[in-house]
């Protein structure tokens, strides 16, 4: 029989108007890769900050047990002296410091009131090593990638004596390869007999690694599948999660791009003055009304960069080269020149730049436009609360209402009120950078069948991912970027994720 490290019993988690978790019950067995998914909102995260100590004991109700002793765990220090990390998607890192002063950082080894930094480097040498992170210790944090920061925080949780490690989206912001070899290290850490907790709406990366598999859906448990015994498949998970079977998570598309070509770039070139190069070169593409069109390659290939230039060149990059909109040639010296000329951009980061997360959803959706609803400069409360209900309703938003915060809401919400924001400034060329990063999968869906009715109204759709299938599924042409050139074009017909890859690794 196996053996329980963890039990959650009948765990009631309350928020003003919202029964955030409804009488949860959650078991882990000793030593496994333990899955849990659901929709965003589903009470993952809530469950997991109930257990981490984020909700003390008392602002929740049930019982907590954690190798067979109960648990009122009064913050987070309360769990981790029990053995409890989480790494949350966001990571809890300080740039500016050291990989050995981050790994040891709340739990410095000291010889009396002095800290032993020769023994602490010793030891982060041997988290490293744990983890497979071949790199100099003594080197700032910010200069890793995103991806060796990851096994940095990781390597940071094992110096804490970790034997329950819970993972929130690790592989969120990954390419495919930092992805595989955090997947790898699970496995690894299994056999060092640590138990890993996996939070991810990537289904295709909780089937390769999951022992057993917890779904949740609108704060409750739904079931728990053995995937040693073959029960957990997409199909199954999914029609778990969402309550109902979706056998095509791509909508069909009843229409055909046009012929003209709304936007053009011909030799499009960006200087970087804080890098001191240049990041894009010589860049030629062209966008028809009511296509998507699919920008693949690598995390810094100069995808987000190529967005960011057009979209009235936040970044300040030196730009040269010409862009052609329906025709005329023209010049944005700034994000509302472009936006004024119909041209609008969601960004990968949204909590970061897409959103204001302490201000309601009515004040995000009318932000971009607030002339709109404005009479003699003064906004019309009246004209804002419709416009927010309208766009709440056709992008299909949960919220209690339009005056929630945008930061209460799950990511998959965030994204649409930040999709809403742009929709609200009628743009005829939307460019979505990773418009799905984070999301669920019936999140997924609904972002996609709008993406689909946009363009069958004529709008024309540039989008950024990394998720190959996403840009198998959802373009008309796909160019693939490499090194700041397009390093090719290709029909959706004849792409492939193998000759996208051997193109973006040219």
């Amino acid at each position: 029989m196996n053996t329980p490290i963890l039990e959650m019993k009948t765990i009631t988690k309350v928020f003003p108007g919202v029964k955030a978790l409804d009488n949860v019950s959650f078991r882990v067995n000793q030593g496994e890769i333990h899955c849990l998914v659901g929709e965003n909102g589903a009470g993952k995260s809530t469950l997991m900050k109930v257990l981490s100590g984020v909700y003390s004991h008392g602002e929740y109700t049930g019982e907590i047990l954690f190798n067979e002793k109960l648990q009122k765990f009064g913050n987070t220090s309360d769990s981790e002296k029990a053995g409890i990390a989480v790494i949350y998607q966001e990571l809890a890192l300080v740039p500016e410091m050291t990989v050995y002063e981050n790994i040891f950082l709340g739990n410095e080894i000291t010889n009396g009131f002095v800290i032993n930094w020769n023994e602490t480097i010793r030891r982060s040498e041997e988290m490293l090593l744990k983890v497979g992170l071949k790199v100099n210790p003594t080197i700032k944090v910010k200069d890793l990638s995103v991806g060796k920061q990851q096994l940095v925080e990781i390597a940071k949780a094992l110096s804490r004596d970790v034997k329950l490690l819970i993972l929130d989206e690790p592989t969120s912001a990954l390419n495919e390869v930092d992805s595989e070899n955090l997947l790898n290290l699970l496995r690894d850490l299994k056999k060092q007999g640590v138990t890993c907790i996996l939070i991810s709406h990537k289904l295709k990366e909780v089937i390769k690694v999951a022992d057993s598999v917890t779904v949740l859906r609108d704060g409750k448990t739904i079931c728990t599948l053995d995937a040693l015994n073959g029960d957990v498949t997409e199909n199954v998970l999914i029609k778990h999660m969402v309550g109902r079977e979706i056998d095509n998570i791509y909508p069909p598309r009843k229409h055909k791009p046009h012929e003209d070509v709304i936007l053009e770039v011909k030799g499009w070139r960006a200087y970087d003055t804080t890098l001191g190069r240049n990041i894009l070169k010589d860049i030629n593409f062209n966008i028809k009304k009511g296509e998507i069109v699919g920008f693949a390659g690598l995390m810094g290939s100069g995808r987000t960069e190529l967005a960011l230039s057009i979209f009235g060149n936040p970044a300040r990059y030196r730009l040269s080269g010409e862009m052609h909109l329906k025709g005329k040639r023209v010049h944005f010296r700034h994000t509302s020149n472009a936006i004024a000329a119909g041209i609008a951009y969601v960004t990968e980061d949204r909590k970061g730049d897409g959103l204001i997360l302490i201000q309601d959803v009515k004040q995000n959706i009318t932000l971009a436009n607030l002339r709109e609803i404005s009479r003699r400069s003064v906004v019309d409360n009246n004209a804002e609360i419709r416009v927010a209900n309208e766009y709440t309703t056709a992008l299909n938003i949960k919220t209690p209402s339009v005056e929630q915060k945008v930061g209460n809401l799950s990511g998959g919400n965030q994204q649409k009120v930040s999709l809403a924001k742009c929709l609200f400034v009628k743009p005829s060329i939307l460019i979505l950078d990773e418009p799905t990063r984070g999301i669920d999968v019936g999140a997924k869906f609904e972002i996609y069948t709008i993406m689909t009715k946009l363009v069958e109204q004529g709008m024309s759709i540039i989008m950024i991912s990394s998720e190959l299938p996403e840009i198998l599924g959802m373009s008309d042409r796909v160019y693939i970027v490499s090194s700041g050139r397009i390093a090719g074009e290709l029909p959706v017909e004849a792409a492939t994720q193998e000759n996208i890859m051997q193109l973006a690794t040219d």
